[in-house]
């Protein structure tokens, strides 16, 4: 196992084990302490629970080898959780937004104070949480675990509002009582706007889009250093799971004999390898200098 899938499951067990707990305690004190704000809130801790889970099973099935159905691994496996992950954002959206609607149409008497005490540590908890797991995400470059790490933040943005409307429903008075429900519904967008933007670039990954420029433009600097290459006529790259495949046509001297072409190749793949470890596996064309226009992308 890999040490940045070994971060990716580390930061994603802490997220299923921090919102179990956070989901009992906020779904505890909203019960009990009339507030529907919180009680949103513990339905959005419960689907981080089950979407974290999903992004833990996604990062296993991407970390095993190729084998025969899957020659190029299975790496397809963690877009495919930050997919499932997104939509669980759209599914934890709706139903905050009918929870809310709900709460608004039924009489019910105001929050209790100390559910403000409760939301205080839920919004740091999660913010907390937030900043280690995307972290993780960005030195791993996981979409999976990174969509996760927004599940968190989106939490800790419901509880934040969940705090502003319960305090103007116990300081404004009865006219404000429905407070608590607005600031549900106004944490429902900016949910959805995350949750879309995250299935947008997963779906990215899953039908092989350009990964970041920095990745080929890497590879052509590591590629024209290497000795007896006079040019590049192509070069492509794609993402799968954790890690990148590249597509390379390399231009030598066409006199050059099949054993020296073979030669050149491996320089390139085990120089490539080598200094971006990132990189599964190159896939290296030769083709003559002579006969071939140069890429200069």
């Amino acid at each position: 196992m890999s040490v940045s899938t070994q971060q990716g499951l580390r930061a994603t067990v802490i997220g299923v084990a921090v919102n179990v707990a956070l989901a009992m305690v906020k779904g505890a004190a909203g019960f009990l302490g009339n507030s529907s704000a919180l009680i949103a809130d513990a339905i959005e801790s419960l689907t981080d629970s089950m979407t974290s889970l999903v992004v833990y099973f996604g990062l296993r099935v991407a970390m095993r080898p190729p084998d025969a159905n899957h020659p190029y691994g299975h790496g397809k496996a963690e877009p495919l959780a930050a997919t499932i992950v997104s939509l669980g954002l759209v599914a934890a959206a709706i139903a905050i937004a009918v929870t809310s609607v709900r709460q608004l149409l039924v009489p019910h008497p105001p929050p209790e104070p100390y559910t403000l005490v409760v939301l205080a540590l839920v919004i740091l908890a999660k913010e907390t949480l937030f900043r280690h797991v995307n972290r993780v995400a960005a030195e791993i470059e996981s979409t999976a675990v990174e969509s996760d790490a927004w599940h968190h933040r989106s939490d800790a943005i419901t509880s934040a509002l969940a705090f502003i409307g319960i305090t103007m429903a116990l300081t404004g008075g009865p006219a404000w009582r429905i407070a608590d429900e607005i600031a549900a519904l106004v944490s429902v967008p900016i949910i959805l706007i995350n949750a879309f933007g995250f299935l947008r670039k997963a779906l990215a990954e899953l039908t092989d889009a350009a990964p970041p420029a920095e990745i080929e433009q890497q590879v052509r600097k590591i590629a024209m250093a290497t000795p007896d290459v006079e040019g590049l006529h192509l070069c492509r790259a794609r993402k799968m799971g954790l890690e990148y495949f590249v597509d390379l046509h390399v231009l030598v001297d066409g006199d050059l004999s099949v054993r020296d072409g073979h030669r050149i190749a491996h320089a390139v793949k085990d120089a490539i390898r080598a200094q971006i470890p990132k990189i599964n596996d190159v896939l290296v064309h030769i083709e003559p200098s002579e006969l071939m226009p140069r890429d200069e992308g």
